[in-house]
């Protein structure tokens, strides 16, 4: 008798710095996530272009590049793909970016990481 076992969603983090990229790593993995990680917007492209990816969660500012530099590539080649935006910016409202799914302000809480990936990799359309 075969069994089923679902594959775990794919989370892309997108965090220059390196410290906090690894926090959301391994609270992710604990979670069952499979997890790949990029400090920069070039290596997350490639990351984009190679990989299945559902969920991705887009630092604001990374390096000395905005991550929505990113948003183009994910539309095109992962349109399936559901982004959560980090910000540790002090502005009042979230930016408002067409193809951002959620917005998280840093510092953040764990738990609230975790929820939103869940919420984000249940609506994810190849997951």
């Amino acid at each position: 008798m075969a069994v089923n076992v679902e594959t775990p969603a794919t989370v892309l983090v997108v965090e220059d710095d390196e410290s906090l990229r690894m926090l959301c790593r391994i609270n992710l993995e604990l979670e069952n996530y499979r997890v790949l990680e990029a400090g920069t917007i070039d290596r997350a492209t490639a990351l984009v272009s190679a990989e299945p990816i559902d969920v991705v969660l887009l630092d604001l500012h990374v390096g000395e590049r905005h991550g929505t530099e990113l948003l183009p590539v994910l539309r095109s080649e992962r349109p399936e793909a559901a982004v959560c935006l980090l910000s540790g910016t002090s502005e009042a409202d979230p930016p408002d970016e067409e193809g951002v799914d959620e917005f998280i302000r840093k510092p953040f809480e764990l738990d609230v990481l975790t929820e939103t990936v869940a919420r984000l990799a249940s609506r994810s359309v190849r997951h």
